[in-house]
């Protein structure tokens, strides 16, 4: 069955193209259709239609590639996006949908060495950080339909909607390479121009009470506000958040189709928690006399999009947290159409009993379940429609707001089973065994794969979604990934900041502002290689001599020397702590 608007021809994309590699050119054409395609010029990056005369004979290399990414303007030239790796993740609604495992910048910069010593330096640091976008993790891609718009809205576009090139079926914010296509619309590539979505797909069969289902779990990672765990919080003046998704559980099963969506998102206030080296690093509201507007165009948005919005807010109520809150409940209360609900997650829930979400549902089940979830039979009738939508948010919008989705999907999954009499009002799925085992799984793979893109590791209390209870072999997973953030943090996540707001359009390359490019250049010290050496040597020292110390006076003296050497290195780095961290270049953080 199509879902859809009907269409008398469906678009599809290339999916397999050969890659000619020339000394002057990039020649790129379907393998089906060779006199088809493009050829991108290795000097400064043109794009031109293919020549009917390019032969493969004289190419240097020939190989396959399955997409086309895009192109992104650097100083010395232009480089384009491919995709040289995939593997099939699944079916969505019928299609193949595909997961990007490698892709590569071929670069058409040959004019680099016309450039300047600082031109070159700059240009090193754009290519390392796009050495850094070729291994982001969960990008998928279909060659017959759009995964930009949920089941329920794609069920009400007009007529001939799915005879659109893939571009133009897509919706924008979910499209993590939309700055990157528009070379590639200009030349009118309909057919190679591949849009990359950002998140995550988990699919399982399913054979309850003898009836074959699929479900599946796709999340849509919006670019509106791209960017890393600790450089991108809360939200920008035009209300973007960071870390927003949208998470689709769609089950299909004896003809019918549901959907049910949920969002989370950064507490929409203009906020930043910036690394300074502790585990913690202070949280700061910044005062703006547009934080009221801000909020205002949050919600606006999402109630245009979705319907009714109810917000679950699951941060702590005490300590830096519970004064974010505070801030959030004043905003929210400018909103009476927005009902706000407070639960504090660590408080009643703690690290092992999941069930207590209950305590949750009690206060807001009524509401979720008027809001309903979006049905269709095998005949394309609708039959339900969704009439809001859940915003759930933690800190970071990752292990607490996870835990609370799957439970919300658990219960609307029970009430559509119910709903078409698959289950009866007694039963429910947690109630077969093997079942429910899949679907916590494709809910705990969807937690770690969406934690990985933000955080950079995967999801803390997985196992309070796998399992429904806290085990010490995830406990100890928890422990070496709440490290691996704090390392990540601190040390990695500038870099990655300054990628995404390379690929994101939030900082362009341009030869008429270099004045923005010098900080990229220029080599600021790190002290942190020789304050750790300091601090680990003085430890040791001051250990030793106190060891030593019953044997005379001057060992208590040096005892002394090197406790206030090491006081010292630990003051140092406390006071300095933001210079010693790995920082964003390119933009500011609002």
């Amino acid at each position: 069955m199509e879902i859809g608007p009907p269409s008398s021809s469906r678009f599809k994309l290339y999916d397999h193209l050969q890659l000619l590699e020339f000394p002057d050119k990039y020649v790129i054409k379907p393998v089906d259709s060779p006199h088809e395609g493009f050829s991108v010029d290795r000097r400064d990056g043109n794009i031109k239609p293919l020549d009917d005369n390019t032969s493969s004979v004289n190419a240097t290399k020939v190989s396959t590639i399955f997409g086309v990414g895009g192109t992104i303007r650097l100083l010395a030239g232009t480089y384009l996006l491919v995709i040289t790796s995939r593997e099939e993740a699944g079916t969505f609604l019928g299609f193949p949908i595909f997961r990007v495992t490698a892709m590569k910048f071929l670069p058409c910069n040959a004019n680099l060495r016309f450039a300047t010593a600082q031109e070159r330096r700059d240009e090193a640091y754009f290519r390392t950080l796009l050495q850094a976008l070729e291994t982001t993790p969960g990008l998928y891609f279909s060659y017959e339909t759009d995964l930009t718009v949920n089941l329920q809205r794609r069920c009400k576009l007009a007529v001939g909607w799915t005879s659109k090139p893939m571009w133009k079926q897509a919706d924008p914010r979910y499209v993590w390479n939309w700055h990157l296509l528009e070379e590639l619309i200009e030349c009118k590539l309909d057919g190679f121009i591949t849009p990359l979505l950002q998140g995550s797909y988990q699919v399982a069969e399913l054979q309850l009470k003898n009836s074959p289902s699929v479900i599946s779990l796709i999340s849509r990672r919006c670019t509106r506000r791209l960017g890393t765990r600790m450089w991108r919080r809360g939200a920008n003046l035009e209300g973007d958040t960071a870390n927003f998704v949208e998470s689709e559980q769609i089950m299909e099963i004896n003809g019918f189709k549901f959907s049910l969506l949920q969002v989370r998102g950064s507490i929409p206030l203009l906020w930043e928690q910036i690394v300074d080296l502790s585990y913690k690093p202070q949280l700061k509201i910044n005062k703006h006399e547009d934080t009221p507007k801000v909020v205002q165009r949050h919600f606006h948005d999402l109630s245009q999009r979705y319907g009714e919005i109810m917000v679950v807010n699951l941060t702590d109520q005490d300590g830096a947290e519970g004064e974010l809150g505070k801030a959030y409940v004043t905003e929210m209360a400018r909103l009476p159409n927005v009902r706000f609900v407070a639960f504090d997650f660590h408080h009643i829930c703690g690290t092992t009993n999941f069930d207590n979400l209950g305590v949750l549902y009690e206060e807001i089940g009524d509401e979720f379940e008027k809001q309903g979830y979006f049905l269709v039979d095998a005949d394309g009738n609708i039959l339900e429609e969704q009439k809001g939508v859940i915003r759930s948010n933690c800190i970071d919008c990752l292990d607490r707001t996870n835990v609370t989705q799957n439970y919300m999907a658990q219960k609307s999954l029970n009430l559509q089973l119910q709903r078409i009499g698959v289950l009866d009002s007694a039963e429910c799925v947690s109630m077969f065994g093997d079942d429910y085992t899949k679907f916590r799984t494709i809910w705990a793979e969807q937690g770690d794969e969406i934690s990985l893109q933000y955080a950079g590791t995967y999801a803390l209390k997985g196992d309070l979604v796998r399992y429904g209870k806290q085990t010490v072999s995830g406990a100890i997973k928890d422990g070496i990934s709440a490290m691996s953030r704090y390392y990540l943090n601190n040390f990695q996540d500038g870099v990655r900041q300054d990628a995404l707001d390379l690929i994101s359009g939030r900082y362009t390359v341009g030869a008429n502002s270099p004045s923005q490019l010098q900080p990229i250049g220029g080599s600021q010290p790190s002290f942190l290689p020789v304050a750790s050496a300091l601090l680990i040597g003085g430890v040791t020292v001051t250990s030793f001599t106190i060891h030593q110390a019953g044997r005379n006076t001057q060992q208590y003296l040096a005892s002394a020397l090197w406790a206030g050497v090491t006081a010292g290195v630990v003051a140092m780095i406390k006071v300095n702590g933001r210079h010693l961290c790995s920082r964003p270049r390119l933009c500011h953080l609002i």
